[in-house]
């Protein structure tokens, strides 16, 4: 059971200098990578991230990728607590603003920096009003009616995230690798749903940032 962290003054220097390290796999946005190798960590609650890392660091999540990176050295709370932070506060652009690029003043420079911050997740394969029935029915009262997460509740968005990312902690919840509630660790999440009936889910998800 995580311990609850002693709260430290925010340090949003500290948590971008940390970003740099976590850039090289998840993106200088958290916009994560290699089509949901990485998962999109930007936006999502800092107490789930903050979680996460707790978890990866006393080894109680297992991740080859994180292990080097992870430990009571190189992640104190007080940088884990920086971290969270800073990537719960990266917004991303799902479509870029329209603007005239012959108008006076149009600064190309500025408009390169704004589309790299821009992430749309590709449509998925599904039924997607299928998907949006049995999301709303199953899964809207943790996650949102449309998938962005509960931030006060430290709950993920599933909208906005890589869909193979989403499938390969599926397969992690059956088989045990992660815990989904502390309290229930017997609990078979997804047990009741078919490969079909997530694949139609996660097709909606994907739309959900159209």
């Amino acid at each position: 059971m995580i311990q609850q962290a002693m709260a430290y003054d925010y340090d949003p220097d500290n948590g971008e200098e940390i970003n740099e390290v976590c850039a090289g796999c998840h993106g200088a946005y958290g916009e994560g990578g290699k089509q949901g190798e990485y998962p999109r960590l930007a936006g999502m609650p800092s107490e789930f991230i903050a979680k996460q890392l707790h978890l990866f660091r006393d080894r109680d999540r297992p991740n080859l990728a994180m292990v080097e990176y992870v430990d009571h050295r190189q992640m104190p709370d007080k940088d884990i607590q920086d971290i969270s932070r800073y990537l719960s506060e990266i917004q991303l652009q799902t479509r870029l603003p329209p603007v005239d690029e012959t108008a006076p003043g149009f600064d190309a420079y500025a408009r390169l920096l704004e589309s790299k911050r821009l992430m749309q997740i590709p449509r998925a394969e599904g039924d997607i009003e299928a998907g949006r029935r049995l999301y709303r029915k199953e899964c809207a009262s943790c996650h949102g009616d449309e998938g962005w997460g509960d931030a006060k509740k430290a709950v993920p968005m599933l909208a906005g995230q890589y869909t193979n990312y989403l499938w390969r902690q599926v397969k992690k919840y059956r088989n045990k690798i992660r815990i989904h509630d502390e309290d229930a660790p017997d609990e078979e999440l997804l047990a009741d749903f078919s490969d079909d009936e997530l694949k139609d889910i996660f097709a909606y998800l994907s739309i959900v940032d159209d």
